[in-house]
């Protein structure tokens, strides 16, 4: 607590006003102006034109792609998120620090790197591609390339935000369960997920948000073939390249949509996670009569 009598940063209201409009004017022309754009000038020709682009064939193909292609890598990053947090948080080894570190790789790599590297791997002349070819199996510029490279993009997302968590509350309660005879997935199940519930819901929709739109990585590995291996965001350069602004808008506005959603579960989240804070402190309070659910 600040001392009495001694003012801290922003006390004084001329600060707090700098402060405030700094912030919204960086939001306005950061954030609110692109998203007033793309809305905007998607709705340019009305709302005929807005649909009949969102219809097209090749544009359709891509919104499939990239659905298809989240359907997937969301619930292996959950998976795996779940997996590598419990193994770090939960258990003491040699190399658990490396282990953190390799989690968090995705985040320090260029995309593109990322999918260069996958061309080198699984690509026609890379590593493994003469097996590949011998056993007619088509990873790059095609729909697994694709795949594989948005679970490596998008892996840490979960797991970032449910290992600190996992962190804080400590190995106690599980200690318990297992004194008490649980098993290992009851354990989980019972005790590990619920208290990280909310962190696990907002990761997949990060990670959902991302797969989504990602370009870099997804451009080297796929070709980038109209109507065939286009996810939305390249399908969006490639509608722009070809000068056909509205319709490249009007797929933007899917992917701004969901990323408005996100922020929204995000808010939803929070507010629920916040309410179980707040009756959790309530029932551990001295005096305290309520009975937590089950008890």
């Amino acid at each position: 607590m600040a001392e009495p009598g001694r003012r801290r940063v922003g006390d004084g209201a001329a600060t707090r006003r700098v402060l405030l409009g700094t912030v919204l004017l960086i939001t306005a022309f950061a954030v609110l102006a692109p998203l007033a754009v793309i809305f905007s000038q998607a709705l340019s020709r009305g709302l005929a034109v807005y649909g009949q682009s969102l219809l097209r064939p090749d544009t359709l193909h891509a919104v499939w792609l990239t659905l298809f292609t989240a359907l997937i890598c969301v619930p292996v990053n959950v998976g795996f998120g779940i997996a590598a947090a419990w193994t770090v948080t939960k258990f003491t080894f040699p190399g658990r620090g490396l282990l953190l570190a390799l989690i968090e790789l995705p985040f320090s790599i260029s995309p593109i790197v990322a999918g260069v590297a996958y061309l080198f791997v699984y690509g026609a002349q890379g590593l493994l591609g003469p097996v590949l070819q011998a056993y007619d199996i088509k990873i790059m510029f095609a729909v697994p390339g694709i795949v594989l490279a948005s679970l490596f993009v998008t892996s840490p997302f979960v797991a970032r935000e449910i290992i600190p968590l996992m962190m804080a509350q400590g190995r106690e309660e599980e200690e318990a369960a297992v004194t008490l005879g649980a098993s290992g997935w009851r354990i989980l199940r019972t005790v590990t997920l619920p208290n990280v519930r909310f962190a696990l819901l907002y990761g997949a929709a990060l990670c959902n948000a991302r797969v989504m739109g990602e370009f870099g990585a997804v451009s080297v590995v796929s070709g980038n073939i109209r109507g065939q291996t286009s996810t939305l965001p390249l399908q969006i350069e490639l509608l722009y390249q070809d000068a056909q602004a509205t319709a490249a808008f009007a797929a933007a506005t899917i992917l701004a949509a969901v990323a408005l959603l996100t922020l929204v579960a995000k808010l939803i989240i929070e507010r629920f996670d916040t309410e179980r804070e707040r009756l959790t402190a309530s029932e551990a309070a001295p005096g305290s009569t309520s009975l937590r659910p089950g008890h």
